[in-house]
This record gives C-alpha cells, structure tokens and sequence, in this order.
C-alpha cells in the first residue's frame, strides 16, 4: 500500500491548458466593458475580470472596485443556446464619509445600495474570446431603481498559461 501512495503522490501534475482542456464559458476571463451611457460611461479603460464556475454561479471584480470601495460582484450563469450565455451578478455600491473625522470615528464608505448587471455573452464553440451587451441597473437601499443605469458591450478573453517566448 505504502508503494502505491507514493507513486501516486509522485505523478506529475499536468500545467498547460492542452493538458486541461476547457470548454464553453467556466473559467477565468477579463473583459474590455465600454459604456455607452448612464454612470459608467465616463470611465474608458473599465476592465472586469470573471469566474464563471461550473455550478452555474460566477464572480466578477473590476479595476475600479476601489473608486469608490465597493466588493466583488456575486452572481449566476447559465448557456440559453449554442455559443450564448446569459449571466446575473450584483455588487454593493457605498457611499462616501460626509467628512473624513468620520472614518476615523468609525464610520466611513457605509451602503447605499447594489447594483445589477445583467449581461449577454457569445462565445464561438471552443474560442477564447467573447463579446457581450451588459445592462447596468442601480438600486437604492430599499431595492427601487435609480439614474444612472447604462448600455455596454464587453470584449472578453479567457486567461490562459501561455508559452513564453524570450
């Protein structure tokens, strides 16, 4: 017994995408996302990179997550059809500190809502990249829609190890 833990402790562990390959859209990928009106269309280089999870659940952060703080997005995903997924994902928005004393009582970037995104993905069968249409809808506190909701395509490639070549 003691032989065949240690032959299988010592496989070697497979490291390159051809030794795993990946199909539709679980995995990791960072998307280009150009808002074309509403809150977020001011921002030119907004970047959000996701992990679709095989259970149908994802989770998205972006580079401007720190501008105001605000947590990663949550949410779900599902194929409506050959190449095309559909994804739900919601964050909390935070406002900020009428004054900054108030961070140093305690208080500081408190709720002031959530935000959804719902997004439609089309993924070419066995493609790296993607393109989507992305509709922002912000809620306040109590869940009601207000301004600032917005239209968006997003360009999409999955990240992979790739060879290097020096």
């Amino acid at each position: 017994m003691l032989s065949g833990l240690l032959a299988t402790g010592c496989q070697q562990v497979p490291s390159g995408d051809a030794d795993r390959p990946q199909r539709g859209l679980a995995g990791q990928w960072r998307s280009e996302v150009r808002f074309r009106d509403g809150a977020f269309a001011p921002i030119n280089d907004l970047e959000f990179m996701y992990a679709f999870h095989a259970d149908g659940t994802m989770m998205e952060s972006s580079n401007y997550d720190a501008a105001p703080p605000v947590p990663p997005a949550y949410g779900i995903w599902r194929k409506v059809g050959p190449g095309r997924y559909e994804a739900k994902y919601e964050f909390y928005v935070t406002k900020p500190p009428a004054a900054l004393d108030e961070i140093m009582k305690g208080g500081g970037w408190l709720p002031a809502g959530r935000g959804v995104l719902s997004e439609t993905i089309t993924l070419p069968d066995g493609a790296d990249t993607f393109t989507s249409s992305i509709r922002y809808d912000p809620l306040d506190q109590a869940g009601r829609p207000i301004a600032g909701g917005g239209e968006a395509t997003g360009r999409g490639v999955r990240l992979t190890f790739r060879p290097t070549t020096q």
